[in-house]
Parts: structure tokens; C-alpha cells; sequence
């Protein structure tokens, strides 16, 4: 029987585009209530305008997740509208990118808000309702480059690795009460943020894939449909790679 996530609320942050959208959409057919989040209004349009398309329950909700405030403000909304979420989905992500020797305290702290420090605040006021209900799933998008690091990177392969061992000790935490911590860790994939490289960069990258094609946001998504469901009820603290095969662990 295929699992179903009905009469569950997933949260996903980052959801308007890209593998956020591709996640949203995929819990929604589910079966779950999606709760897209972003921080411009011209997103929460777009979330919206998906969620009616494909026929799906929810809508968006303004949240700046690099800002505390705008996170418990947009949570508090939520909840009285939803109830509380039973899935939280950390995909939203930016990139400053540059060497340490020319990267800025502010290039530096902007990823570090977003990437990073949205995960531990969303990611603890979720998990008080989860421990409640003893039912909880929680799966944070971290990247290959928290792996192996990148050049010019520092700052996003910084919060991406801490992502990933964040998630391996709130696994540990939480675990005996039936919330599970999991992480997926992207290679490649054809997002807005990768359009943005040349042809000389992306065939860079395709020389690495030994299945010489990036990925799709749907790739992730099917990770994702994996964790929250019935089927993963017994994996918790681990990393999911979803490369093509660009590094094997």
C-alpha cells in the first residue's frame, strides 16, 4: 500500500520555486496540507497559484527565515490557522559567494542566518508539538558541498555540514519519541540558482556525474516523499545523497 500523509501539515520553507516547489507538490499529492513559506509576497503568489493548479489543501505564508521575529510571527499565524506541523521541510537557501579573503561579515552572516540558524529555530519550535503527539518528521536540504567543501564556498558549505550534524544530534534527542531527523544532501540540480551558470561551469560539473546529467528538484522530492513516510519509520540522524553518483560515501 503506498503510504499517504493525510490529515498531516507539512511545513516548507523556501517552497515558491525549485525544489522547494517540487517538494510541496509532491507532499501535497500525499495527501498532506502544505504550508509554503517565503519572504516576498510575489512567492507567496506563486505558492498559491500551485497549491489551486494541482488541487492541492494549504496555502503561503510570509516568513523572512533569516529573522527570528518574522519566524515566530508567521508560525504563530500558522498555527491558529493549521494547527501545528506534523513535517517540517528546511529547504529554504542563498548563496554569497567568495573567497575567505574577500568575503564580507555580511556575505558571511546572510548565509549563516538563512541557511543555518532557520533550521535550529524552526526546527525547535516544531519538535514541542511533535515530542506532544509522539509523530514527527523533520528533513533538512543540506548540500555535496557540506560534504567536500568548494572553493569560493566557505560560508554555504559551512552552514550545509552543520545541517547535517545539527540533524544527527536533534535525531539522537528526540528519536525515543517518535520524531525522526534526516537530512538530504543534493548534488547537481537543475534549479534557478544553477541556470545561473555558464556552459563552461556546468559541463565542469557534468564531468564529475557519472551518470553525465544533473538532477531534477523531483529527484529531492522523491527523498522526501521516503523519509516522511510510513517507510522510513526507522532511519533517523542519516544523509540521503542524491547526486547521480558526483561523490560516493
Amino acid at each position: 500500500m503506498v503510504p499517504n500523509l493525510n490529515n498531516k501539515v507539512a511545513l516548507i520553507t523556501g517552497a515558491n520555486r525549485g525544489i522547494g516547489k517540487a517538494i510541496s507538490i509532491a507532499l501535497g499529492k500525499m495527501g498532506a496540507t502544505i504550508i509554503g513559506v517565503s519572504f516576498a509576497s510575489s512567492h507567496i503568489d506563486e505558492i498559491n497559484a500551485f497549491v489551486k493548479e494541482h488541487g492541492l489543501k494549504g496555502e503561503g505564508f510570509l516568513m523572512d527565515v533569516s529573522k527570528t521575529s518574522s519566524i515566530e510571527e508567521a508560525m504563530e499565524a500558522i498555527i491558529k490557522a493549521y494547527g501545528a506541523p506534523d513535517i517540517l521541510i528546511n529547504n529554504a537557501g542563498i548563496t554569497r559567494d567568495n573567497l575567505v579573503l574577500r568575503m564580507s561579515d555580511d556575505e558571511w552572516e546572510q548565509v549563516i542566518n538563512t541557511n543555518l540558524n532557520s533550521v535550529f529555530h524552526l526546527s525547535k519550535i516544531c519538535i514541542k508539538s511533535m515530542i506532544k503527539k509522539r509523530w514527527g518528521r523533520i528533513v533538512s536540504i543540506a548540500s555535496v558541498v557540506g560534504v567536500i567543501g568548494n572553493a569560493g564556498q566557505a560560508n554555504y558549505s559551512a552552514s550545509k555540514a552543520a545541517i547535517i550534524a545539527f540533524s544527527k544530534s536533534l535525531a539522537q534527542e528526540v528519536g525515543s519519541r517518535n520524531v525522526t531527523v534526516n537530512t538530504i544532501a543534493p548534488g547537481f540540480i537543475e534549479t534557478e540558482m544553477t541556470k545561473q551558470l555558464t556552459t563552461e561551469q556546468k559541463d565542469a560539473h557534468l564531468m564529475h556525474i557519472p551518470m553525465k546529467r544533473p538532477g531534477q528538484p523531483e529527484d529531492v522530492a522523491n527523498a522526501v516523499k521516503f523519509l516522511v513516510s510510513e517507510w522510513a519509520d526507522y532511519i533517523t540522524g542519516q544523509t540521503i545523497h542524491v547526486n547521480g553518483g558526483m561523490a560516493m560515501f
